[in-house]
């Protein structure tokens, strides 16, 4: 590959890395510079370069190669102490620069090395201080990544916040269902617990009374029985009622627990009505907090015509599938 092409190259891709006019017109003097250099021009190389240098405004990576270009040149025209003092300050740029064997000529290459040598104790300095500067660097970026993350956290938070509402729901009772049994007043106040014992305790009771009721009516019977035909007008018959001496004492068992049960279940009714009115409010306040979803895209206005109103119109309206004719519909 020609000298003029490599040139061509460099300076396409140093242009586009670097797009400002200041850039390019950088990238231009050193695409001319490595050209010159190329050709054997050194001190014009030298003379330029130098020029280039003093005047200042370049970027660490344009002065490094100025630097090189500069040192290199006085090194071929054997002005060695010149090529010493570019090559120098090459180093004090960038310690670990070094030139490659197979572009550059073996001279060129041992003088650079034996420059680095001389300067050991100096470069592993300048080694450290860059080591250092690029960790605090480094350590500035992550603190300000993190800043930037707490940043978003907290944004997050006070939007989830604005979002969020206090739901507030007031429940009126009905008073009325204080007297209802089995429960009901506690079951409207939320109290469980007592609603299920009332419930329970009412059933219970309601039932044996029920029970006692039908089983004591299932021992009266009844009976007719003849009387004596010797008084006027001829023989009767009597109706009795009753229950029979053999059944007296079971029927007085069951017609007690109708009784004692009917008698306990009004008592407990009443209790659970009073229990029911001293915890009875009028009405019930409720909050919870409610996060409501995050705005959504607003839906486009129809972009058909607008409906018409003002007033009732006559409409034609199609018969259904299937059949003929035509309807007449009035739309308000």
């Amino acid at each position: 590959m020609s000298p003029a092409l490599v040139s061509a190259l460099l300076l396409g891709l140093t242009a586009a890395a670097d797009p400002s006019p200041e850039g390019a017109a950088t990238q231009a003097d050193l695409a001319a510079l490595r050209t010159a250099y190329e050709y054997g021009r050194y001190s014009e190389v030298l003379l330029r370069a130098n020029a280039r240098i003093d005047g200042g405004g370049l970027d660490e990576k344009a002065l490094v190669e100025l630097q090189m270009l500069a040192g290199l040149s006085a090194f071929n025209l054997r002005r060695m102490d010149e090529a010493s003092r570019h090559i120098a300050a090459l180093l004090r740029l960038d310690p670990d620069f070094s030139l490659d064997p197979f572009v550059h000529p073996p001279p060129a290459v041992a003088f650079v090395e034996k420059q680095r040598t001389a300067m050991a104790a100096e470069l592993e300095f300048l080694r450290e201080q860059r080591r250092q500067r690029d960790a605090a660097a480094k350590r500035a970026a992550e603190e300000r990544a993190a800043l930037a993350r707490e940043a978003e956290v907290q944004r997050r938070q006070l939007e989830e916040m604005s979002r969020q509402v206090t739901v507030r729901t007031v429940e009126k009772q009905n008073v009325l269902v204080n007297f209802v049994p089995f429960g009901a007043g506690q079951f409207q106040e939320g109290r469980t617990g007592p609603a299920i014992g009332f419930a329970v305790a009412e059933g219970v009771l309601a039932l044996a009374s029920i029970v006692g009721y039908f089983v004591y009516g299932g021992f009266i019977t009844t009976r007719t029985v003849p009387v004596d035909d010797r008084f006027p007008g001829g023989p009767e018959t009597l109706t009795q009622t009753g229950i029979p001496a053999s059944s007296a004492d079971a029927a007085q068992t069951w017609r007690t627990i109708k009784v004692t049960s009917g008698i306990a279940f009004y008592a407990v009714y009443a209790a659970g009505v009073v229990d029911a009115l001293l915890h009875y409010q009028a009405e019930v306040v409720t909050t919870r907090q409610e996060t409501l979803p995050p705005p959504g895209p607003r839906p486009s206005p129809p972009t058909g015509p607008a409906p018409a109103t003002g007033g009732p119109r006559v409409e034609l309206v199609p018969a259904p599938r299937g059949s003929v004719g035509m309807g007449v519909g009035l739309r308000f």
